[in-house]
């Protein structure tokens, strides 16, 4: 399938200075409208399938995808639509809540560390090691949870963090994982829309944490420390790609297109059998006509 979108102009370059609020949060196909949206994610999502069960069969490399976004930008319904009709085999989706008090025995890359994906495989990051630079330096308070040795919690703290994901990041890539990181770009008042949809529809209830409205009070905070974070830990091997998320079905267009892009880039191949299975496959082939 040849790929309908410039998934390019999403990705942030390396070194690039990023300002969130000048960045769009509704793509310009929106246009086409929800039918063709939806023959177009059907279309990538039929392709991410091949392409996925190709990797799986070759079993060497791995991708990683990971998912990250304000309060309701549309974070596990994204990944839903976007794997409907790949083989569950092939990858698994880890939900990063607050860490547990054994999970901070250990340093914070530790968890997700333990979750990453085998070779031939995808592993889906909800929420990922980011939130430790982002929902962390917004509220550093948390931090005394973690009993770190003492020191300031300045600048050079949260640089210093920055500087190990990116090494972590660049180790997994040597060894053979692929790695995407997605922003799903919602706006303020897109956000307030999909809020009072929660509070307002007894069947999402669920969904609502009052810890979201002390989150939104701050959104400028988380602003600027994901756009630190994007600018620091935006790589050519492991690339942040901030996605226009006010329209969902076009968002999870624009997801699978990615990901599309991103295996194919990858090549997997379904491999060759070795001499003594070739002939096992004519032996059997024989028996069976």
């Amino acid at each position: 399938m040849k790929t309908l979108l410039n998934t390019r102009r999403y990705r942030i370059a390396p070194g690039e200075k990023v300002d969130l609020g000048s960045l769009p949060t509704l793509p310009s196909f929106v246009r086409r409208g929800k039918s063709a949206l939806r023959e177009m994610l059907d279309n990538y999502v039929a392709r991410f399938a091949e392409l996925q069960e190709a990797m799986y069969a070759e079993s060497r490399q791995a991708l990683l995808l990971v998912f990250q976004g304000m309060d309701a930008s549309g974070k596990d319904s994204t990944i839903k639509h976007v794997t409907t009709g790949v083989n569950p085999q092939g990858f698994r989706v880890s939900n990063f809540r607050q860490p547990t008090y054994k999970d901070m025995e250990y340093s914070y890359l530790h968890r997700h560390w333990m979750t990453l994906p085998e070779r031939g495989r995808i592993g889906i990051f909800n929420r990922s090691h980011y939130e430790e630079v982002v929902t962390l330096r917004v509220n550093p308070d948390l931090l005394a949870g973690r009993r770190l040795p003492p020191r300031p919690v300045d600048d050079a703290f949260w640089d210093e963090r920055l500087r190990d994901i990116v090494a972590f990041e660049h180790h997994l890539v040597g060894n053979g994982t692929t790695i995407v990181k997605f922003f799903l770009n919602v706006s303020k008042k897109e956000q307030k829309a999909r809020l009072l949809e929660r509070l307002n529809d007894p069947t999402k209830h669920w969904k609502f944490d009052p810890a979201d409205l002390e989150a939104r009070a701050l959104w400028d905070d988380y602003k600027r420390a994901y756009e630190a974070a994007f600018e620091a830990t935006s790589t050519k091997q492991a690339p942040w790609y901030v996605i226009p998320g006010d329209n969902k079905p076009a968002m999870r267009v624009v997801v699978a297109a990615v990901i599309v892009d991103t295996l194919a880039r990858m090549k997997p191949r379904y491999p060759e059998p070795d001499p003594a299975m070739a002939q096992a496959i004519k032996a059997a082939r024989k028996a069976l006509s």
